[in-house]
């Protein structure tokens, strides 16, 4: 079981999708995590351990992506790579088989229309475990709010490119904390800092969804940390 745990996270880890598939080069020919997921199913591997393969795998790509060892590029191979697994656990989550950490909405700010960044955090928050709710790009207030209200648990998070979008950000941070002044909420993208984070009083931020997801992972089902 374990072997195959590893295989899957190295598949994750370097993006390697399928036997057919050329990248990465050195692993030409080889099974890809697509083959290697069916099989392990098929043997009788618990989706819980497939899922840990991922997490592991996006764990390692996290760390390098973090110390600079590892470029966006990388985390979107990575990232399509993990949603060919995604495929063979959808039964399982529908089902409630398996079962999720937490659900997490995240969306891009209104009028900033850039997804890259938002795409690859959903992306690693999903594959960490948790359900996510991507309301998408240019999304107003009401619609987090609302997506909130359905999802009351759920942690949110903001993402804005731009800096005229920064003030749109902020406005969504205070309605969220005047609504529901439980809920966590993280910010990211290019111009934000921790700065910024500090002075709208948002609950996180990272240039990077590792820190995201430990961050998510230490507040989750800890009602003593579930707001600061």
């Amino acid at each position: 079981m374990q072997d195959v745990i590893e295989k899957i996270a190295t598949c994750i880890e370097r993006g390697k999708v399928s036997k057919d598939a050329a990248f990465p080069p050195d692993m030409n020919g080889q099974d890809g995590v697509d083959e290697i997921s069916a099989t392990a199913l098929q043997e009788g591997l618990s989706p819980d351990d497939l899922l840990k393969g991922c997490m592991l795998g996006m764990d390692r790509i996290g760390k390098r992506f973090s110390e600079n060892k590892a470029y966006v590029p990388d985390l979107c191979v990575s990232a399509n790579a993990m949603k060919v697994v995604m495929k063979h656990l959808q039964p399982f989550l529908e089902s409630g088989q398996l079962k999720r950490k937490g659900t997490f909405i995240i969306a891009t700010v209104q009028g900033d229309l850039h997804d890259i960044g938002k795409n690859l955090v959903a992306m690693a928050i999903r594959g960490a475990g948790y359900e996510v709710i991507d309301l998408g790009i240019d999304i107003p207030t009401g619609k987090i709010l609302q997506a909130i209200q359905e999802h009351p648990d759920s942690f949110v998070g903001l993402s804005a490119l731009l800096t005229t979008t920064m003030g749109a950000m902020q406005e969504s941070v205070q309605a969220i904390q005047e609504k529901f002044p439980d809920i966590n909420i993280l910010i990211g993208g290019a111009p934000i800092t921790q700065k910024f984070c500090d002075e709208i009083k948002a609950d996180f931020y990272s240039p990077d969804f590792y820190d995201a997801i430990e961050f998510l992972n230490k507040h989750t089902g800890n009602t003593t940390l579930r707001k600061g």
